[in-house]
């Protein structure tokens, strides 16, 4: 079974190279902006106008070339990233948790995930996700739940834990949001079902707000960032489509962006989740990319 730790772009030692195309002008200039800045947070969201998608969208949204419709076919850290944003969406939830550390401190890597709600999320691939993790008789790791979630185990038993075409259905998630829509392309040899986006604004939103958090928004201190926004941060980068945030930026910006994500790479999870107010199944998901 190929470790987490081993993929390209989930170590917290590789980091993604600068685009020397970018030639955009940086947007995400401090611009008195009086946002809330714990607006994001679950438990804050509220009524808006805005369109209203998880984790796993985000992530899928932000590696998805615009015209052409699909993720870089290069890249095969998506897969695990994404099944990590559903975990951390289930735990944002109240759905899972952690097992307790014990008196001997157990790691957050040797921790069982444990199922504290079976109440219906109202997305399909969380509730599905909630149901293997309930109905597992002996309880796994936040790790090992990635692998199993990702078909990446040797043991037939299971693979029934394996969630199929992830990427199709998060697409057609965001079709019936209006920020998709559905093409077909041919590639010689086969046609391909793609998902272009169509409402830019909301993909525009999206980087942009990635962008401040790095930049205007920075606070030096991760307790001090919005947990959903320092959540796909590191799911971006674990996934691989972080760059994307950042291409635009100029090569300053560009710079203290990835400085600061270097910053949080370098992070040490055990010692983070044992702060007042972390959320341990966050850094749990986190500890399975950087280890």
């Amino acid at each position: 079974m190929t470790s987490l730790s081993q993929r390209p772009g989930s170590g917290s030692g590789v980091l993604i190279k600068r685009k020397k195309t970018a030639t955009m002008t940086n947007e995400s200039k401090a611009d008195d902006d009086t946002e809330n800045q714990n607006d994001y947070e679950e438990e804050d969201l509220g009524d808006s106008k805005e369109t209203r998608l998880t984790l796993m969208e985000e992530v899928l949204l932000l590696g998805l070339k615009d015209r052409e419709g699909y993720t870089s076919f290069w890249n095969d850290c998506i897969s695990s990233g994404l099944r990590g944003c559903m975990i951390v969406e289930l735990g944002f939830k109240g759905r899972v948790e952690t097992e307790k550390a014990g008196m001997r401190r157990k790691s957050l890597l040797n921790r069982k995930l444990l199922c504290k709600s079976d109440s219906p999320t109202g997305d399909v691939l969380l509730d599905e996700s909630l149901k293997h993790i309930k109905e597992t008789d002996v309880p796994e790791t936040v790790q090992t739940w990635i692998e199993l979630l990702s078909g990446e185990t040797w043991n037939p038993l299971k693979l029934r834990y394996q969630l199929r075409n992830v990427r199709e259905r998060l697409a057609k998630n965001l079709v019936e949001k209006g920020v998709l829509t559905t093409e077909k392309q041919n590639f010689l040899l086969f046609d391909m079902t793609t998902h272009p986006v169509v409402d830019s604004a909301i993909k525009q939103r999206l980087i942009k707000r990635v962008q401040d958090a790095v930049l205007s928004r920075w606070t030096n201190d991760a307790h001090r960032m919005d947990k959903r926004m320092l959540a796909l941060i590191y799911l971006a980068h674990a996934s691989d489509v972080l760059e994307n945030a950042f291409a635009p930026l100029t090569d300053d910006d560009y710079e203290i962006a990835m400085k600061r994500v270097r910053e949080l790479l370098d992070l040490d999870p055990e010692i983070e989740a044992m702060k007042s107010g972390a959320h341990e199944v966050m850094w749990a998901v986190i500890a399975s990319f950087i280890k």
